[in-house]
């Protein structure tokens, strides 16, 4: 996605709170818009190849050949979404990557996975607004099923997170962490 030094793209990137009155705004939704469009064709996709196909079409870069998508998957924006190579993200699994997501190479992402880079301040007269941060899995992490991975965080090079967990601090490299606030319950060597 083009993006110039002050756009709100570029702001949303840096980890702005981006209020809903933005005047910038219609075109976050101008992409959800066409990111809606794209979702159904891609949910209906009849194999591996055209899934990739219409998922690079929604972040707007070619998925590596080495990338598998199985669908249903859902992105509510999908311009802010980096896959590397030999990634694997099974079925149902959600992106909110409003305020960015990035996987590295040879991640495996299982069923029911929530990846979630936005959310709202607490105040009711400040809720309607975006805060934003960057999800990022590095090489080689397993995210279990279910598990949801909050904003901001970073998931490290060979971690696991558990199945159902719900993850709002950084995970070390090398560690599994499990439960709801996840917490590191194991640490090994690679």
């Amino acid at each position: 996605m083009n993006t110039s030094s002050n756009d709100i793209f570029t702001r949303m990137l840096a980890g702005e709170t981006i209020s809903f009155h933005d005047p910038e705004y219609p075109k976050i939704m101008e992409k959800v818009s066409q990111t809606m469009q794209l979702s159904a064709k891609l949910n209906t996709a009849t194999d591996i190849q055209q899934a990739r196909e219409t998922l690079s079409q929604i972040i707007g870069i070619n998925i590596d050949e080495s990338t598998t998508v199985f669908i249903p998957f859902h992105t509510n924006f999908g311009g802010f979404i980096q896959l590397g190579k030999n990634v694997f993200i099974n079925h149902d699994c959600t992106f909110l990557d409003l305020g960015g997501i990035i996987i590295e190479d040879d991640v495996m992402i299982a069923p029911k996975v929530s990846l979630i880079s936005e959310s709202h301040p607490l105040h009711p007269s400040e809720r309607k607004a975006l805060v934003l941060g960057k999800v990022h899995i590095k090489k080689n992490a397993w995210i279990g099923a279910a598990a949801t991975i909050l904003p901001g965080v970073t998931v490290g090079e060979n971690a696991v997170v558990a199945a159902g967990a719900v993850v709002s601090k950084d995970v070390p490299n090398n560690t599994v962490v499990a439960g709801v606030p996840a917490r590191v319950i194991k640490s090994f060597e690679q």
